[in-house]
């Protein structure tokens, strides 16, 4: 089996409910770090190009980049936690592999120390 790891960085605000309490808007810079698995390299010895997950991830998380993720579908609907962030994420990455490729977690960390995984089921 063979695994490689991409992180990508964005810069967001979010303001998450935690009950009945709704946290102030705050700043984050996101690191975003997928793992992609499978078990046969490709004719030049790839599991997948590093740049391909490196610019589906980029297409993903560009239109948080400097925004509030409370505006943007799907968080201006579902609390933005960084456990939502990552599912959402890794779903929208899984979607884009191929064959023989799976995503086998996306971690989304809010700062240093603190980070939230998701594993497909």
């Amino acid at each position: 089996m063979f695994e490689l790891t991409v992180e990508r960085v964005f810069s967001a605000a979010h303001a998450i409910r935690i009950g009945d309490h709704m946290e102030p808007v705050h700043g984050h810079n996101w690191t975003v770090r997928a793992t992609v698995a499978g078990r046969q390299l490709d004719r030049d010895g790839l599991l997948v190009d590093f740049h391909a997950i490196e610019r589906e991830l980029e297409r993903i998380i560009s239109p948080f980049h400097n925004r509030s993720l409370n505006e943007i579908p799907p968080f201006d609907t579902l609390n933005p936690t960084a456990e939502h962030v990552a599912r959402e994420v890794g779903q929208a990455l899984a979607r884009t592999l191929a064959a023989g490729v799976t995503l086998t977690s996306l971690s989304v960390g809010e700062a240093p120390g603190c980070t939230a995984t998701w594993r497909p089921s």
